[in-house]
């Protein structure tokens, strides 16, 4: 959602730092606040200081022992090959990323310090291509799909999904067993030949949900009164803050892209299955994950209860013999692929845009980070077209602008533009989209939501309860705006104001979308004002080209650039362990530094929500 970023509070702290505080950083703010306040300035002993040259020193040389490890590892990485008779094991765990950087062995250690485990980021990437080279593999004998709690939006399940099937073209075997399975976990694992289950395991089968919370009476019992600013009837994000239950609006299309997901995940579950879609939704109404394991097997949905130490005789039916060999997901990205550099000149550039889109930080898509990239495309003249991967649900609408503006200037070069579209392009994810020369979605991507909002929270109540009192001078009316807005709330020549500029920000983002479409801005409006669409529905309307996935993007921009052969390469490439450390040491404070490591500990609360998030485990 190309949202309005609007900033909530800005308060300096001792030495003259300024910390701003957003709608979704204020937690960050805290923290450092509260890192400040740890290391005030109180009267130290002298050996206060030799302690710390002591201590310096100790770190400077752990920091280049721990350095000095990675690049030996780095420099020790040796070439891998597939051996024979080779299983191919996906452990269905984590969380499905687009583009997941290699392991990063800090994280274990901060889990170690913090109690807290470590959550895998599984590259769609990387899985995609390894089922492609076990495919294509004559020593790969079949697939083992080792069920887990993977975390997956449902257009990122239907690829995986997808690759499996395409991968039993080979007439290789796929067989998958877990101790449990969720919605996503068994929707993937539906393809397989046989499906286990721990004799003990549940299995989810009971339909999806969209729940919101509502905030509107929380925030009246502490004195704080968010100030709405939108463009858009579908427009959802901010009822939160200003209802208490879903708009008839926001029901109506939550009813229809979740409907549209339940109606994929049963017809493709049906299908591998031999069942009815009937059948289906009458085992969810009886909540599956309440049922005893043999109902699974009576059901159709599992084959045999086994226990897990039995998978082993089981593969070794499978494989045709005892000495077969496990290549985990891991390890076979890290096989050897046939390089034909040295041959082939021209390229397909991949360019992966996943996250909250923002005009600054380290985390999602940065506008300034992306500009780097497309300078990139711009100097290597092998790149002939361009992939755009797109997985966001929106965010800041000048980040989005910015990144727009650079995905025209390889357009204007005369590089093809294609965009492949994940779990969500919506909002300011399809600001960035809107623009390219052909666009790609799955029938279950969620798109659209072409509207703008701004919060602005009133919190003069709450102040006034805690004997708080804010007086200042300034040179013109409205100089010290933001902060007035916060402490005392805006008038109506403020909100107008205020107003103004998100309705040109939305008149500036259909126009976009028009341009880019083909359409008028009419036509773009009268499907915009916020609503989120799914693939299969924006097709019908004209936001998207074709159903497909990222594979169909390579071809079409393959096509569109006249090449015959070519290489894949991504941006931003894949960064190591010793890149990851680098990159946390570059330009940072310790204490941003801190905040970084602990992001990925907690949860970030965000007031602004951009687009619905539909959970399907």
């Amino acid at each position: 959602m190309a949202s309005l970023h609007i900033i909530v509070g800005r308060l300096n702290w001792r030495n003259n730092i300024s910390i701003e505080s957003s709608d979704y950083n204020l937690f960050n703010s805290i923290i450092t606040m509260a890192i400040y306040v740890k290391n005030d300035q109180r009267p130290r002993r002298k050996m206060g200081c030799l302690w710390t040259v002591i201590v310096a020193i100790g770190a400077y040389c752990l920091i280049c022992g721990i350095i000095g490890i990675l690049m030996g590892g780095v420099m020790a990485t040796s070439l891998n090959v597939i051996e024979e008779n080779t299983i191919y094991r996906i452990d269905l765990e984590g969380v499905l990323v687009e583009q997941a950087p290699e392991e990063n062995p800090f994280d274990a250690v901060l889990a170690e310090l913090y109690g807290m485990s470590v959550t895998t980021n599984v590259g769609l990437n990387d899985l995609l291509d390894n089922i492609a080279l076990a495919k294509n593999n004559d020593k790969v004998l079949g697939i083992y799909l080792r069920g887990g709690t993977l975390a997956a939006g449902p257009a990122s399940a239907k690829a995986l999904r997808d690759a499996l099937l395409d991968f039993k073209q080979s007439g290789k075997f796929v067989i998958a067993y877990a101790d449990s399975y969720t919605q996503t976990n068994y929707y993937i694992a539906s393809v397989a030949d046989k499906i286990y289950m721990n004799t003990t395991g549940t299995l989810m089968w009971d339909g999806l949900t969209a729940q919101k919370q509502y905030y509107t009476r929380l925030l009246d019992k502490i004195g704080v009164e968010m100030q709405i600013l939108k463009v858009g009837t579908f427009k959802s994000a901010v009822e939160p803050y200003f209802r208490t239950s879903m708009s008839n609006e926001d029901r109506k299309q939550t009813e229809q892209y979740l409907d549209g997901i339940w109606s994929e995940m049963k017809t493709a579950v049906a299908k591998n299955r031999s069942l009815s879609i009937d059948q289906l939704d009458t085992y969810a109404d009886e909540c599956m994950s309440l049922q005893p394991q043999q109902k699974y097997v009576d059901y159709g949905l599992v084959d045999t209860l086994v226990y897990v130490q039995d998978m082993d005789t089981i593969l070794r039916m499978y494989a045709g013999t005892k000495d077969y060999n496990i290549s985990t997901n891991n390890s076979m990205t890290e096989v050897t692929r046939n390089s034909t550099s040295s041959i082939l000149k021209d390229k397909i550039a991949i360019v992966y845009a996943e996250g909250q889109i923002f005009d600054s930080g380290k985390e999602g898509i940065v506008d300034t980070e992306f500009i780097k990239t497309v300078k990139k495309l711009h100097k290597n003249n092998t790149i002939k077209a361009v992939v755009l991967r797109v997985n966001s649900p929106g965010g800041s609408a000048d980040a989005s602008e910015q990144i727009w503006h650079a995905i025209k200037t390889l357009q204007k070069k005369g590089i093809p533009v294609v965009v492949s579209m994940g779990d969500y392009a919506a909002s300011g994810g399809y600001y960035i989209s809107c623009c390219a020369d052909y666009i790609y979605a799955e029938p279950t991507t969620l798109t659209g939501s072409i509207g703008i909002f701004g919060t602005v929270p009133n919190a003069s109540k709450l102040i006034n309860k805690i004997g708080l009192d804010v007086d200042g001078v300034s040179t013109n009316q409205h100089a010290n705006l933001t902060m007035n807005a916060i402490f005392k709330g805006m008038n109506r020549e403020e909100m107008a104001l205020m107003q103004a500029m998100v309705e040109r920000g939305y008149d500036l983002f259909t126009r976009r979308c028009a341009d880019g479409r083909g359409m008028t801005q009419d036509e773009i409006k009268a499907i915009g004002e916020g609503r989120v669409w799914l693939g299969k529905d924006a097709l019908t309307i004209g936001l998207v080209d074709e159903l497909g996935n990222i594979n169909n993007a390579i071809e079409k921009a393959a096509e569109l650039a006249n090449l015959g052969e070519y290489e894949i390469t991504e941006y931003p490439g894949k960064r190591d362990a010793l890149e990851e450390l680098l990159k946390i040491l570059d330009n940072t404070t310790p204490e941003e530094r801190l905040i970084m490591k602990m992001r990925e500990f907690v949860a970030e609360p965000r007031i602004m929500m951009l687009t619905p998030e539909v959970t399907i485990q």
